[in-house]
């Protein structure tokens, strides 16, 4: 018996599209999405008991691995102190200094509940710092579901071909400004029109909504200078790349500090958890420090924080990121030699564990390229590879991600795999 078919049959009849998050449908590449059991290590198991090799890591936050024995140790040491409180723990306090250690653009830093929850108050809080309404985001980038982020989005947004933002009211819309990623002359422009009334500039550093796309030479800087011209405000949106691809995020690797930074589930080591923080002169304008309100019940969850300080320990190792780029290095670089081999036009990029597949000559640097992409060939490789045992995520606009238990076996295990996928 298919036990996935007959799980996906149940959910539509109680779940609208039968799953809790639209890139799972798997509208992207067709077929019925996967059932998950159980997971461990750089593997998944799903309903039918088949193991696949997971290259997605819960969309990222498994950079240790699925199941860690040190994260899952601290989170039923947790348990058996209580599942919430909805008041102040110690736990809440050492995960945010664990955070402001390693950021050093945060110096203070509010727990929330989720990436789009901390996207959503950052700009909340832009706007109440700066007095302005404008807020200015890049074509193909995601910040989440919130009504101002789904303008021109990337990810599922993307994946599922949905025009416009429906459900966003006009006047809500208006007031986000979506500029070219990677074209710093027309966020220049943009900027001399209307700065002014501009309350922050948020971005991916690293695109990764739109697979993964990273900035130019001099892009993300030349954003830094255009907010100190004209007092916006910089937002850094590392749901995504922060703690994947250096310990200090993106803002790290490229040497760009900016004002307010987004996290998301990466620093609950899976279990959901976000955060938003940055300058102290900016942030204490939440409350109750100041007046821009935000707030949440579950925020700084007992279980998440004892979860998220230990993964925040385990990466904080000598040698973790090294590893982990390392890893990264030889599957992307083994796949584009399987890809050269079969003539099949490829690119790819990496940095730290985050990394993204191109079915073209060249790799995009922008959401215009996206259109040259094969996404017919995506498709195929990626049932070939699924049939394979390999998982890799379901839509040609998500980036991937590689764990610290991703063996040189586990990658020559994929490699193999992908010298008949890719052929198909």
């Amino acid at each position: 018996m298919n036990n996935n078919h007959k799980l996906f049959t149940k959910a539509q009849q109680f779940i609208p599209g039968g799953v809790n998050s639209p890139v799972r449908a798997f509208k992207g590449v067709g077929g019925e999405p996967l059932f998950i059991a159980t997971a461990k290590g750089p593997h998944m198991y799903d309903v039918n008991g088949k193991v696949y090799i997971d290259y997605i890591g819960s969309w990222g936050p498994m950079i240790a691995g699925h199941s860690n024995e040190t994260v899952l140790a601290a989170v039923h040491k947790a348990v058996d102190r209580g599942l919430s409180f909805g008041a102040p723990a110690e736990a809440e306090v050492t995960l945010a200094e664990q955070i402001c250690a390693m950021i050093p653009s945060i110096e203070l830093v509010r727990m929330v509940n989720s990436g789009t929850e901390a996207t959503m108050s950052a700009i909340r809080l832009a706007r109440g710092f700066s007095g302005r309404d404008k807020v200015i985001k890049f074509e193909g980038c995601y910040h989440g579901h919130a009504d101002s982020f789904l303008v021109k989005a990337g990810s599922g947004v993307l994946t599922l071909g949905i025009p416009g933002s429906p459900g966003v009211p006009d006047a809500v819309a208006d007031l986000t400004l979506t500029v070219p990623f990677n074209d710093l002359d027309s966020l220049s422009q943009v900027m001399a029109e209307v700065g002014e009334d501009v309350a922050a500039i948020i971005v991916e550093p690293i695109a990764g909504n739109m697979n993964m796309i990273e900035p130019v030479d001099g892009y993300l800087q030349g954003m830094r200078n255009l907010c100190d011209q004209h007092g916006s405000v910089l937002i850094f949106d590392e749901v995504m790349t922060g703690f994947r691809v250096a310990k200090g995020g993106a803002q790290e690797l490229y040497g760009v500090k900016p004002d307010l930074t987004t996290f998301g589930k990466v620093i609950g080591g899976g279990l959901p958890v976000g955060a938003f923080g940055g300058r102290k002169d900016i942030m204490s304008y939440i409350a109750p420090s100041g007046s821009v309100y935000q707030a949440g019940t579950l925020s700084g969850n007992p279980l998440a924080m004892a979860a998220g300080s230990a993964m925040m320990n385990i990466i904080s190792a000598d040698g973790f990121y090294d590893h982990l780029a390392t890893q990264t290095g030889k599957l992307v670089k083994g796949l584009q030699v399987v890809a050269d081999e079969a003539g099949v036009p490829f690119s790819t990029c990496h940095q730290g564990g985050m990394f993204g597949l191109f079915f073209r000559e060249e790799k995009a640097q922008g959401f215009t390229d996206l259109a040259t992409c094969d996404e017919a060939h995506f498709r195929r490789f990626f049932h070939a590879m699924l049939k394979a045992g390999v998982y890799m995520a379901p839509s040609a606009y998500e980036a991937g991600f590689v764990s610290s238990k991703h063996s040189d076996d586990i990658i020559e295990q994929t490699l193999i795999a992908a010298k008949n996928a890719i052929r198909v």
